[in-house]
């Protein structure tokens, strides 16, 4: 067992930039027309409160939008259909969250080829003519403007295409008919209004060095005033399968965040770009939607980690996704099936769901910062912090953390811990025990909803030699939250709380 005893200095001011809740992902967009995926998503912003919303298949054939059609004179003509844009539209600004725009994939009446990906076959070829390309987007962009007005559009950032690096994403993952497409697609959106933001390429680790290299060298010289530069970030290497399943190991934390810095470091080698904002538009532990990994208490602290570190070279870090409704590889069979979200089938927060609503909390002066733990002190006074404790495979099962603040006076104090551990919200332990059932009854999901929930306690002491402690017990893989504040009485005539805890039973 670790103990570490730590003073906090109050006065301190140490780099965390807490960018959490910037962005978060979602399956393709189409999946919003379902009840499921929006009762998720409400609940995600209830809890966490998202900025934006990134996903795939924005024009893909299941959105409806580009169409064509034989006219009288026997020409081939285009239309465009918005009903379903609309509805997705319409059902974010209700849930107080924005568009991230990726712009893909391809619909198949435009598309050069017919090479397809995932279960719901984007198609990943270019366009046959890019003049087409070039007016859907703006058509898009020019109704978007009409429907919702220019001055909120123009907030939703640009991504153009997904992973084009990777040639199930993008026909050959041939780097110069990329370039020509996002050449053509930020000059198309720029044509609107100028104040849109515009960025790329949104790569993964593959050859990520060499892409960004060669995409800012191609930006720098046909003088396109690149807005911000996106990619991707999984922190596993090849996973072994077994059935529906895949399995894996995961990275040391601090080599996988090494990588991310290396691509901070490419981009502000170029001096035009220097400085500009770097988006990580999709991260998680695996990269397969099939990944029990996803529904752990490891995946909760070892985000923990990395959500205390990502904002020191990141404008944002989407998670992907906000929920398991999401079918790249088809429809699921069970609930806790590995899937990307933060919410199981049924709105059963994860673990990880916790780690995000905790982090959502910290605002403010970070005072203390290590590798199991985050400290911040707020504008009001009051402290708040998370400490977490990743098993990496060494025969540690828990950490005690007692730090000492100090306290004014003798003036009693209040300790507020929410904690997500093996032990107390654990909900893939439960439903593993009640049999791994495919299908849930209401009771079983009742239970399972209840179980997703942290364990919240509280202490309430008085400061000693003008300090106060907070003395926290960390099990292994747990994530925990802890508010420390001043108390203030306010008892109501004649109510003793001392004399209502020592009422007797009599014999």
């Amino acid at each position: 067992m670790k103990s570490l005893q730590v003073e906090i200095n109050i006065e301190a001011d140490l780099p965390f930039r807490n960018h959490a809740d910037y962005c978060i992902g979602t399956g393709r967009m189409g999946l919003a027309l379902r009840q499921e995926y929006l009762t998720q998503l409400k609940l995600v912003q209830q809890e966490i409160g998202f900025s934006y919303i990134r996903g795939h298949g924005l024009f893909c054939d299941d959105m409806a939008i580009y169409q064509t059609y034989k006219a009288e004179d026997g020409q081939e003509r285009v239309e465009y259909n918005f009903t379903y844009l609309d509805r997705v539209m319409d059902s974010y600004q209700e849930l107080g969250i924005k568009p991230f725009l990726e712009l893909g994939f391809m619909p198949e009446k435009m598309a050069s080829g017919n090479q397809t990906v995932f279960y719901w076959k984007g198609n990943v070829t270019p366009p046959k003519e890019y003049e087409r390309w070039t007016a859907l987007v703006q058509a898009v962009l020019y109704h978007l403007m009409e429907r919702y007005g220019t001055e909120e559009v123009i907030t939703w950032p640009i991504e153009v295409w997904n992973e084009p690096n990777l040639s199930i994403f993008w026909k050959d993952a041939d780097m110069e008919e990329y370039f020509q497409l996002f050449a053509v697609t930020f000059n198309a959106v720029k044509s609107m209004d100028r104040r849109f933001r515009v960025g790329g390429p949104a790569i993964c680790g593959v050859q990520d060095e060499l892409w960004i290299r060669r995409f800012l060298e191609f930006c720098e010289k046909e003088e396109i005033a690149l807005d911000f530069v996106t990619r991707h970030h999984y922190t596993i290497d090849v996973p072994s399968s077994e059935g529906h399943y895949s399995y894996v190991d995961l990275r040391n934390p601090e080599d996988s965040l090494v990588e991310l810095e290396r691509t901070r470091e490419i981009v502000d080698s170029v001096e035009r770009f220097r400085g500009l904002e770097l988006h990580i538009t999709e991260f998680n532990t695996s990269y397969r939607p099939d990944s029990p990994v996803h529904d752990t208490n490891q995946n909760a602290a070892y985000l923990a980690y990395l959500l205390s570190r990502m904002g020191e070279c990141h404008a944002s870090y989407s998670y992907w996704t906000f929920g398991d409704v999401f079918e790249e590889q088809g429809v699921p069979f069970t609930p806790f099936h590995g899937g990307f979200g933060l919410v199981a089938y049924g709105g059963i927060p994860k673990p990880t769901f916790w780690t995000f609503r905790f982090f959502k909390e910290l605002r403010g002066r970070c005072i203390y910062k290590s590798e199991e733990a985050l400290i911040i002190k707020r504008e009001d006074g009051t402290y708040c912090g998370i400490v977490w404790n990743l098993n990496r495979g060494e025969d540690r099962e828990s950490i005690n953390l007692d730090f000492s603040f100090p306290w004014q006076n003798e003036r009693e104090y209040f300790v507020l811990t929410m904690t997500v551990d093996e032990a107390v919200c654990n909900p893939l332990k439960l439903w593993h025990d009640m049999g791994e059932p495919y299908s849930l009854t209401k009771t079983q999901l009742s239970i399972l909803q209840e179980a997703s929930r942290p364990l919240v306690a509280s202490d309430r002491k008085s400061a000693v030699c003008n300090t106060a402690e907070v003395n926290l017990k960390i099990g292994q893989n747990s994530v925990v939250f802890f508010e420390l504040s001043a108390i203030q009485s306010k008892s109501d005539r004649g109510y003793d709380y001392d004399k209502v805890m020592k009422a007797k039973v009599i014999k």
